[in-house]
């Protein structure tokens, strides 16, 4: 495998037209899969074990009255940007004593598709990581090259390689894809927080079938949240946690760009979480995680879970090439540490940003496209703005969406009260009432 780039750069005013190229892909294939996955059932995003979708342009927490910066977009979710489709399979099943292989099982796999799960192109791509206690794979190639094929996965801890061989299999299979299109998705992209405390984690819960779920059913439109796909059985500061998303308009010499985030929230300590400036986490002091039975590890004397991860993916339409979303990409910790989180020892933090407007075909050959200027300050500060706003917003979302759950030998882990945030709200000046 041979690698050449080359950059050509014109600067017409505050734009550059760049021809850009990082992977020339010099490969012998072989022939195709002589068989592959059975296409699974497909389930909606929305399915029976989802909280209901938000209203247009008004997100869970939006609905409740928490104020935020910004203008979301239609749907208030990564889907906002074109051609982003999101998948999810949900996988709550069993109560009462855990036995491994048997459950209770809480847990599932979400997937995030940047031009739609039909498309062979890649997209150009960077990453982030603030903290790297924690598992995100085929990241590497992305550092490399700058470029990302196939979707975006987010599990649970113990499912990191059904996940993976998931998407290759269900890439590969006959039919779908030509074998120098699908050479590009061997590497997949799967990222991971540890949902222990509720799930059955090292009894494999996860099947194939239930990859091929999640990836089947993606499309665009709006994305459920909360107890649902990878997220749904985490916790984030001391809360039931979860999956959260939400979007901002993002202007910039006279055009609006999107700015996308879904994210994967197990992370956060109780006492440093603060909601549009409220000290939320040192004003509910109860409602602590309940974990019973053998653990890996121990509990905090708080009775927060001692490990932390928090996943964040950043899609924008706004041309951008690589060195320019690992910027963007940076900024995803930015947006978490409003809400408090500071990123703690165990704590695996990861974002990776990608941008629809920035596209290759499968052996990487370079596409012209007008990329915008990073010597203007105003241009990088609208993106880097409209991703911490967005970020900030999904993983408050993601608290407020998500509902009490009792799992894996009873352990109950509470949810975010609603009456007592928006009391909160109200006392600090903070309340934005919803508009209807």
């Amino acid at each position: 495998m041979g690698m050449t780039g080359r950059w050509r750069a014109a600067r017409t005013g505050r734009r550059r037209a760049v021809r850009f190229g990082f992977l020339a892909l010099a490969l012998a294939v072989g022939p195709a899969l002589a068989s592959g996955p059975a296409r699974a059932q497909q389930s909606s995003p929305r399915s029976p074990n989802s909280e209901p979708t938000p209203s247009p342009q008004v997100g869970p927490a939006r609905q409740l009255g928490v104020p935020f910066s910004g203008t979301p977009g239609r749907f208030d979710a990564i889907t906002d940007v074109p051609g982003v489709e999101v998948g999810m399979t949900t996988l709550i099943r069993g109560e009462g004593k855990l036995i491994r292989g048997q459950g209770p099982v809480r847990t599932g796999v979400t997937v995030i598709f940047p031009l739609g799960k039909r498309a062979a192109e890649g997209v150009g791509a960077g990453r982030a990581v603030s903290n790297g206690t924690g598992e995100f794979t085929g990241m590497e190639i992305v550092d490399e090259t700058g470029l990302l094929f196939g979707p975006v996965a987010l599990t649970g801890t113990g499912n990191i390689a059904v996940v993976r061989q998931g998407i290759i299999d269900w890439s590969t299979r006959p039919g779908f894809l030509a074998p120098r299109e699908w050479i590009a998705r061997l590497l997949p992209a799967v990222g991971e927080t540890l949902d222990l405390g509720l799930n059955d984690v090292f009894g494999h819960p996860m099947a194939p079938r239930d990859v091929y779920a999640a990836l089947d059913s993606a499309s665009g439109g709006p994305v459920a949240q909360g107890n649902v796909g990878g997220g749904t059985g985490m916790v984030s500061y001391g809360f039931k946690g979860g999956t959260g998303t939400a979007s901002r308009i993002v202007r910039i010499g006279g055009r609006s760009y999107v700015v996308g985030v879904l994210i994967q929230a197990n992370n956060g300590s109780r006492r440093s979480l603060t909601i549009a400036g409220v000290p939320v986490g040192r004003e509910i002091t109860d409602l602590r995680p309940r974990f019973e039975g053998p653990r890996l590890g121990d509990t905090t004397t708080t009775g927060a879970a001692v490990k932390h991860s928090l996943l964040v993916v950043i899609a924008t339409n706004a041309p951008l090439v690589p060195h320019q979303l690992r910027r963007l990409a940076r900024r995803a910790g930015v947006g978490s540490a409003r809400l408090g989180s500071f990123g703690g020892n165990l704590s695996g933090d990861f974002a990776v940003a990608f941008s629809t407007a920035a596209r290759f075909d499968d052996r990487g050959t370079p596409v012209t496209a007008t990329i915008l200027d990073d010597w203007n300050e105003a241009t990088m500060d609208a993106l880097f703005e409209g991703s911490v706003q967005a970020t900030e917003e999904a993983e408050v979302n993601a608290l407020v969406a998500a509902r009490t759950m009792t799992g894996a030998d009873g352990s109950t882990v509470y949810a975010l009260p609603h009456d007592r945030l928006v009391a909160l709200l109200e006392r600090y000046g903070r309340y934005a009432p919803p508009k209807r």
